[in-house]
């Protein structure tokens, strides 16, 4: 395998620059429907990703087919940028699909993160047991679809020490999360176990604030905003694409670096 990924990685290139302008009218395409379906121009757009027409089938193969070439391409060992905390944005945004009020109110003190699929151990956690683990903290860039992005100062638990700890199968494909505010997202395994992925327990000094995604959110830095799943409730490992919220409405799957 090692000898052939150059070599692979190289034709990869090779195919997305053949394939670069069908590629940009794909996200381009995939982007305005994700955006007109969230507002006021929802009725401009004439096709629904999931409604079978020969076009959203061509739609759909050139996005699976994008989210194999990012695959390919995404280097574990890369580093998103770092700042300093003079660079934090102050008041960093909340972003969500429902407004800020209907953030859910969870109850630290009997919190149970739930754990299924292709592990090992899967006894549920609480808020005392993950703050238990090993911590890192990082301040990095959330880059919104929509167009904006912030700086924040997140702290927790290593995924890959998580992943680890409770004994999941790393050659599995994929990472599910279930939240509870009804969201769902999913993660390939190699960016699960990238260095800067992070279990987040805290936001600047302090445990995360409800409109943050208490008690538990998914920090990503390599991927899109919507990639970052808040108010986490349950993780399972598994083989079959659990797909996400946003993914099953048209969002590029993938959408890292």
């Amino acid at each position: 395998m090692s000898a052939s990924k150059p070599t692979d990685a190289r034709q990869s290139r090779i195919v997305l620059a053949d394939h670069r302008p069908q590629i940009e009218r794909l996200q381009r395409r995939l982007f305005l429907r994700s955006s007109l379906s969230i507002g006021a121009l929802a009725m401009l757009s004439g096709c629904n990703m999931q409604d079978g027409d020969s076009v959203d089938k061509v739609l759909w193969a050139m996005s699976r087919w994008n989210d194999r070439v990012q695959g390919w391409l995404f280097d574990r060992n890369k580093l998103a940028p770092t700042y300093s905390a003079r660079e934090i944005t102050n008041p960093f945004p909340f972003n969500a699909f429902y407004p800020e009020f209907d953030a859910p109110d969870i109850d630290g003190s009997t919190y149970q993160l739930e754990v299924s699929g292709l592990v090992s151990d899967k006894r549920s956690w609480n808020l005392d047991q993950l703050r238990a683990l090993p911590q890192a903290s990082q301040i990095t860039r959330l880059i919104c679809i929509e167009g904006w992005s912030a700086i924040g100062q997140w702290r927790g638990v290593p995924f890959r020490t998580f992943l680890e700890r409770i004994g999941a199968d790393l050659s599995a494909r994929y990472v599910g999360f279930k939240c509870a505010d009804r969201y769902y997202s999913s993660l390939d395994m190699a960016t699960a176990l990238h260095p800067q992925t992070q279990l987040t327990l805290d936001f600047g000094n302090a445990p995360l604030p409800a409109k943050y995604g208490y008690p538990l959110k998914l920090r990503v830095p390599t991927k899109l905003g919507f990639k970052n799943p808040k108010h986490i409730a349950a993780i399972f490992v598994t083989n079959t694409n659990p797909g996400g919220y946003w993914e099953d409405q048209g969002y590029n799957w993938f959408s890292g670096l």
